[in-house]
């Protein structure tokens, strides 16, 4: 999340060497200093008139700006901008100057000379605070437009120990990101997490390092942050499990806090167990994605956690997205009887079980480079799309935010921010939105390189009920039968003309046999050969004898494919004998 920072600064060196500090703190976006406070409060006017969104986060004020003194104009400010966090600069930071800043609006001290830690923590609480009161004035816009004090926060949990909840946060993640937005993936399944080694990543550093400080900079964040080559910020659950129980509520609070207020969107994984820091992480989410397989085990899992949630009153069963991994077109339990059965919202999106294409990338540490073309990748993006974290704030066209009759970010049965856009906010008449209380249909975002959704009635577009669902593997099995279709005539014909060389030879010993008896009697050999035969094969015949035995042999040739057609140019023969009766 960028911050604008404007400071007000009259002496030149002071200004240069304040926006030079600035300029390291990261995602600041310092502008020229102004060093007349009449100037200031002129600028900010302008700006105001164009929009609140023109207004900078936070306005950074020296103690001796004039020629309005530094603590009216920070009053005169919060009065006429109360969108905009203001910080003093000032050498006194005794009790007594404090709390005169404070009595005069500002949301933050730093003390001169300037550090680094102090600066970098009061800008990010201002700018924390600048963007929630825009939301309240409806007029936010960038990534604090998302819910909740900064970024989008999705927590994806499962139902149970292997139903897919690493891969589908890890999916989540880079759908957002290959989206452009600025993403962090944490791992909160904090003793036996995974995403460390699904993406192929050491790292000595994890979210237990966090816990033990009161206050995280950015800078603090940033060391225990790992890049990874993808663009992703992976925040990793620790090596040793034991040290999982160092994070608590206060702490995994204060580091959510600090995630949301540099990352556009915040993903995550929680695993399959209900503890303090993914419990609090679940209660803060702007939506919270429940993963499931369609078996009744599973389902069972998934209404045992939403009823834990509900008890321990951190998220309500309508607040709740459950996402079904490894659907088939063979499946008994389909989406509706899951949607019923746990009174949750159910990603339109369904995920097919398609573990040939993932199982050698798993393996490989690599599902990163899972391939544009696969069935899981698709329907993972897709319900990003749905969830709204594929959508670039300054692309969300109209119907984006909340209509009549839906529910506010965070408020009861609705869901925050962008799981309200995405999942049913905007006006509507009679729809249901996430919480099932009057919000209306949203438009879907398709995942980058995804066709455009076809409107109902339009050729080709899918119709009401079983086809109007993503069905995973339905198309590719028609396409691939399509194909075989002509190896397989192939094979039926070879095997047919087997069968025809094996009854021609069956056909030539009968004839053979049937022809040594006629002339061991004295009978035409010839017409005993050709009695039995079928008028497609004609035979032809000749006799000896030898040592008092009449033998008999027998040729046909072998039909193409059609007795009666072509024939092939060779013969198939058959011999037999019998002792000689004529004489």
């Amino acid at each position: 999340m960028t911050v604008r920072i404007q400071p007000v600064i009259a002496d030149p060196d002071a200004a240069r060497a304040t926006v030079s500090l600035l300029h390291q703190l990261p995602d600041a976006e310092p502008a020229a200093p102004i060093g007349d406070s009449v100037a200031l409060l002129d600028h900010l006017a302008t700006l105001a008139g164009t929009g609140v969104a023109e207004l900078p986060e936070v306005l950074l004020v020296h103690e001796r700006i004039g020629p309005v003194p530094a603590l009216e104009l920070i009053r005169d400010v919060a009065l006429r901008f109360p969108a905009v966090g203001t910080v003093l600069v000032t050498a006194d930071t005794s009790p007594a100057g404090y709390s005169a800043a404070m009595d005069a609006g500002a949301r933050g001290v730093v003390g001169l000379p300037l550090a680094y830690e102090e600066l970098a923590a009061r800008v990010q609480a201002a700018a924390q605070w600048s963007g929630g009161v825009r939301r309240h004035l409806g007029a936010a816009t960038g990534p604090e437009a998302f819910g909740g004090p900064g970024g989008t926060l999705v927590t994806v949990s499962g139902a149970k120990g292997g139903v897919g909840t690493t891969v589908a946060a890890v999916q989540l993640a880079l759908a957002a990101r290959a989206a452009g937005r600025h993403v962090a993936l944490a791992d909160l399944d904090l003793q036996s997490g995974d995403v460390a080694s699904y993406l192929d990543v050491q790292f000595r550093r994890s979210v237990a390092d966090l816990a033990g400080i009161k206050d995280i900079s950015p800078r603090v964040l940033q060391d225990a942050v790992f890049t990874h080559h993808t663009g992703l910020g992976l925040l990793l659950a620790p090596s040793e499990g034991e040290r999982g129980e160092d994070v608590d509520d206060r702490a995994a609070r204060q580091t959510l806090s600090a995630l949301r207020s540099r990352y556009d969107v915040v993903v995550l994984d929680c695993g399959s167990q209900v503890t303090t820091p993914n419990a609090a992480a679940v209660e803060l989410a702007d939506v919270a994605l429940l993963v499931t397989t369609p078996d009744v085990i599973s389902v069972r899992g998934a209404k045992r956690m939403l009823r834990l949630w509900d008890r321990l009153q951190i998220r309500k069963a309508e607040d709740t997205v459950v996402l079904v991994n490894r659907l088939t077109r063979n499946t008994e339990i389909q989406p509706s009887i899951i949607a019923r059965a746990t009174g949750t919202t159910v990603a339109r999106t369904a995920v097919p079980a398609a573990f040939k294409e993932l199982q050698p990338l798993v393996d490989a540490g690599r599902l990163q480079d899972l391939e544009q073309k696969s069935t899981v990748r698709q329907a993972l993006w897709a319900v990003a799309g749905e969830l709204g974290l594929t959508v670039v704030p300054d692309q969300a066209g109209p119907g984006a935010g909340a209509g009549p009759g839906a529910g506010a970010a965070g408020g009861p049965g609705a869901l925050g921010g962008a799981a309200q856009r995405a999942l049913g906010a905007g006006a509507g008449p009679g729809a249901v939105a996430a919480g099932g209380r009057g919000a209306g249909p949203a438009p879907q975002v398709a995942p980058p390189g995804a066709k455009p959704a076809l409107p109902p009635g339009a050729p080709g577009a899918p119709g009401p009920g079983r086809g109007g669902r993503r069905w995973g593997d339905r198309g590719q099995v028609s396409v691939e039968f399509a194909g075989m279709l002509p190896l397989i005539a192939l094979v039926l014909v070879v095997v047919w003309q087997f069968v025809l060389v094996g009854y021609t030879y069956s056909l030539a010993g009968n004839a053979a046999d049937m022809a040594a008896r006629a002339a061991a009697v004295g009978d035409d050999p010839a017409a005993a050969a050709e009695e039995d035969l079928p008028d497609a094969w004609d035979a032809s015949v000749s006799v000896g004898t030898s040592n008092g035995v009449t033998t008999a042999t027998v040729d046909l040739k072998v039909p193409v494919l059609f007795p009666g057609g072509l024939d092939f140019p060779f013969t198939v023969s058959g011999t037999a004998g019998a002792t000689d009766e004529g004489g």
